[in-house]
C-alpha cells in the first residue's frame, strides 16, 4: 500500500483505480468529506490515479494536525 509521504512541508499520496470511473467515484466521496471539515487538498487525476498534496496555506503552507486528520479520512474511503 502506498503510504503518505511529507515532500516540499507538504502530505503526498498517489491513489491507482482499477480505472477513470472508480477515481472519478473516490474524488466524489472524498469531496463530501472534504467538505464537513472544510480543508480542501490539492490533487490532480490523470485517468485512474490521484496525487494529493496536503498542506494548511493558513500556517504558513506547512503540515498540520488538519493535514493528517485528512490523510487519514482520505484513506478510509473505499
Amino acid at each position: 500500500m502506498n503510504q503518505w509521504q511529507e515532500i516540499d512541508k507538504k502530505l503526498c499520496k498517489t491513489f491507482v483505480f482499477a480505472n477513470f470511473v472508480e477515481a472519478l467515484a473516490w474524488m466524489v466521496k472524498a469531496g463530501f468529506e472534504i467538505e464537513k471539515i472544510n480543508h480542501h487538498p490539492e490533487w490532480k487525476n490523470t485517468y485512474n490515479k490521484i496525487e494529493v498534496k496536503l498542506c494548511t496555506h493558513d500556517a504558513g503552507n506547512t503540515i498540520t494536525e488538519k493535514d493528517h486528520e485528512l490523510a487519514r479520512i482520505l484513506d478510509t474511503i473505499k
